[in-house]
């Protein structure tokens, strides 16, 4: 009995990419990557495509038969590339500036070459026992006790979900089996500056956007110790039960510091799990002169940094440690009987730390990184990005028309123009508009914040191809937009 399409040589067509043609197309696909990373400044840092422009240059359905990789590699240039905003350009100065570096991209050819799912420790030995041990690396570098455990996970989101989760655990253990329908309320606290994420990670616990009490910050944006514990002892007289608190290293807007040491203090007199938010500064504490900023971090429950933001490793990577590794693990630890194996006991199963069962090996990439540049490697090109902040801020710092808003603790510089006579709404416009204008060149990327109310320029850097040359570009298209603005003005 034969069966149409499986006879003769036909069965030649069921199998993978041939090892021959592979070769070939990865060879051209790593030179490609080689001269991108070489000329990346040759690119527009921002998009320069409208909405819909991608989807409406692609075929309405999968195409029914194989395509050469030629066609799919030409339509990649031809479709993707101009849809592209640029983050490994030395002018991305957006969000928080990333470097996907060459021993980081390398590591992750392998990682998708070797294509292992790290659920528990059979299903990859290597994939867990080295993601132990470049976090055990990673802990030492950072300061933090050996009682912390690290587990990666994709985005700082979900390693902050996962700390608040063990925080739930710990304050309603009969949620685990009962849920929380019905029973106590329970409140998490965080600055008015604390990450959005912190807000998804009560909706999904089922404690609610209430669930969140927002603490007020001082003027230089840091959470104030004093109205924290108000805010405690006020939810306490009214029966709700306080959870966690999230203390900031290094917050999304302006990279202020929460007095970490202080926060630790209401913790522990209160008996609150303390969550440590440090995913875009903590690779900053393998600086020993950075690390005064994260005093107190080592009294946390719970620490989340992201390697992919200021380590220099691909998107996604998210490292969060927990120093009550054991109740972080009671809070998902749920295993079927087809997951069951005669290890169980004796190691650790990374689906045991969070949702996800499923695990890429992101492990591999880190250690790359680690290995090709070295503790003094990763220190200096840090303590660099530092320096280029403070310079770009020397930049607004000395001009009368410009005012920096917040401290430069680390590399993420917020500023402002200041208009003549203008109302603190007109002010925004202007600010707003020169945001545009500076975007739209495609020389550079900035972001926005609002900080005291106001419309706020933010400069982050964080990319290892950034030198001072392209923050005196950044700063001449800031000053030449802003020249249009007033001339425009003065027309009017």
């Amino acid at each position: 009995m034969t069966v149409e399409g499986l006879e003769g040589n036909g069965r030649q067509n069921l199998g993978d990419m041939p090892p021959e043609e592979f070769h070939a197309v990865a060879s051209e696909v790593i030179e490609w990557v080689a001269r991108y990373l070489d000329q990346v400044e040759d690119y527009p840092v921002l998009a320069q495509v409208r909405p819909g422009d991608i989807r409406s240059r692609l075929p309405l359905s999968a195409p029914e038969r194989g395509e050469s990789f030629d066609r799919i590699l030409s339509d990649f240039q031809k479709v993707i590339l101009p849809g592209i905003t640029h983050w490994n350009h030395p002018s991305f100065h957006g969000y928080f500036a990333v470097t996907g570096s060459g021993p980081g991209i390398l590591g992750e050819i392998l990682t998708a070459a070797l294509n292992v799912n790290a659920m528990v420790w059979r299903s990859s030995p290597a994939g867990t026992e080295l993601e132990q041990h470049t976090l055990d690396w990673i802990r030492d570098l950072l300061g933090l006790p050996d009682a912390f455990q690290g587990v990666i996970n994709d985005t700082a989101s979900h390693s902050s979900l996962y700390a608040l989760a063990a925080a739930r655990e710990w304050a309603f253990p009969e949620a685990r089996e009962v849920g929380l329908g019905g029973g106590p309320r329970g409140r998490i606290y965080a600055s008015t500056e604390a990450h959005s994420s912190i807000e998804k990670a009560a909706l999904t616990l089922g404690l609610g956007r209430q669930g969140v009490k927002k603490i007020e910050a001082d003027e230089a944006y840091r959470m104030r110790p004093d109205a924290l514990r108000a805010a405690i002892l006020e939810d306490l007289a009214d029966g709700i039960r306080p959870v966690a608190v999230v203390a900031t290293v290094g917050t999304t807007s302006s990279s202020s510091v929460d007095p970490v040491d202080s926060i630790a203090d209401l913790a522990k007199e209160f008996g609150l799990w303390l969550h440590v938010d440090a995913a875009y500064a903590g690779s900053s504490a393998i600086v020993p002169e950075l690390r005064p900023h994260f005093r107190g971090w080592e009294r946390s429950d719970s620490v989340v940094f992201n390697p992919h933001k200021w380590l220099f490793t691909p998107v996604d990577c998210s490292v969060l440690y927990c120093s009550r590794p054991d109740v972080l693990r009671g809070a998902f630890s749920l295993t079927p009987e087809y997951l069951r194996t005669q290890e169980e006991g004796s190691v650790r199963n990374l689906m045991d730390h969070g949702v996800a069962l499923g695990r890429r090996f992101r492990a591999l990439k880190l250690w790359f990184v680690l290995r090709y540049f070295g503790a003094s490697g990763i220190r200096d090109r840090i303590r660099e990005h530092v320096r280029l902040a403070r310079y770009f801020a020397a930049h607004v710092e000395a001009n009368p028309n410009w005012v920096r808003t917040a401290p430069v603790p680390f590399s993420t510089v917020t500023f402002r123009y200041l208009g003549e006579d203008l109302t603190g709404e007109e002010e925004d416009a202007l600010n707003e508009e020169l945001l545009e204008r500076v975007n739209a060149t495609g020389e550079a990327f900035l972001s926005h914040t609002r900080l005291g109310g106001r419309i706020t320029l933010r400069l982050s850097i964080g990319n290892l191809r950034t030198r001072e040359e392209h923050l005196d570009r950044t700063w001449q298209i800031l000053e030449r937009a802003a020249r249009e603005v007033d001339e425009r003005a003065l027309v009017q």
